[in-house]
């Protein structure tokens, strides 16, 4: 876990690593120089188990930097994902390891993850079982931040690197990589993961991030050798940024309201 100004929400978020049914695992979290009591929670509750470690960046590195730091500090083979103001069910990495044992082919088992804001649970994100890399096209296939990985793979990569031009879509510069090299993923067809949606979360989808997602996609899609007039897809992120702030929400929410939504949001 990379945390940055989620004191409010963290105690929850960890309450639920706390709450797995699968037992054996480790909490490495690291504070990347949060100005509220991010650290100071972080710390207080790791007190009370002792699978928990907590770092702390001298200074606000970027959530890339920051994982990297967290998985140098990871001795599992596999590699789990939470953000601080996000949930996990129960049973989810009950569900990633088994997926993970059952499919020694892949290096990234996501799920299914259901949205909620203030007022609840309102949308959810739908992804295919086994994406292939045309799936890039229509937006990431994987989602983040539900995800486990395995170790060898994503070192073999060079992690989630710092380049500035993939700050906040570092997890897609990633994919990008591990398809590459001819990894794959897959999805488990069940929502395992809570993430939170709410309008702080959509204000943090600036035109620097899209112009970022833009870079990555083109950068990608070079990599996985697809012809020009796929590449020029890459603009997607900017056309959708481009759109009037309320009929981006509107779209947005009736996207993620679908029963059958597929793929990532129009994020």
């Amino acid at each position: 876990m990379g945390v940055f100004n989620c004191a409010p929400t963290l105690v929850e978020s960890l309450d639920s690593i706390a709450r797995q049914s699968y037992a054996d695992w480790e909490m490495v979290l690291c504070d990347d120089g949060s100005s509220d009591d991010t650290l100071k929670v972080a710390r207080e509750w790791a007190r009370h188990d002792d699978r928990a470690k907590v770092l702390a960046n001298e200074q606000n590195l970027g959530l890339a930097r920051t994982l990297d730091r967290c998985i140098s500090e990871a001795r599992g083979e596999f590699l789990a994902r939470q953000d601080g103001d996000d949930i996990s069910e129960p049973e989810r990495l009950a569900k990633l390891v088994a997926a993970m044992d059952a499919h020694p082919e892949v290096a990234v088992v996501s799920s299914w993850m259901t949205c909620f804001d203030e007022n609840g649970v309102w949308g959810g994100v739908r992804t295919k079982p086994f994406p292939g890399p045309n799936d890039f096209l229509s937006g990431s296939p994987i989602c983040h931040a539900p995800c486990m990985m395995r170790r060898t793979p994503v070192l073999a990569v060079g992690g989630y690197g710092a380049q500035r031009w993939a700050l906040q879509v570092e997890d897609v510069f990633l994919w990008f990589r591990l398809y590459a090299a001819g990894y794959r993923a897959m999805n488990i067809q069940k929502a395992l993961y809570r993430v939170r949606d709410d309008e702080l979360a959509r204000e943090r989808r600036t035109l620097r991030r899209r112009v970022n997602h833009a870079i990555v996609r083109w950068k990608g899609f070079r990599m996985l050798g697809f012809p020009w007039y796929k590449r020029v897809w890459a603009v997607k992120p900017i056309l959708v940024w481009a759109l009037p702030g309320g009929l981006y929400r509107k779209l947005h929410r009736q996207r993620l309201k679908q029963p059958m939504a597929s793929g990532l949001p129009l994020s």
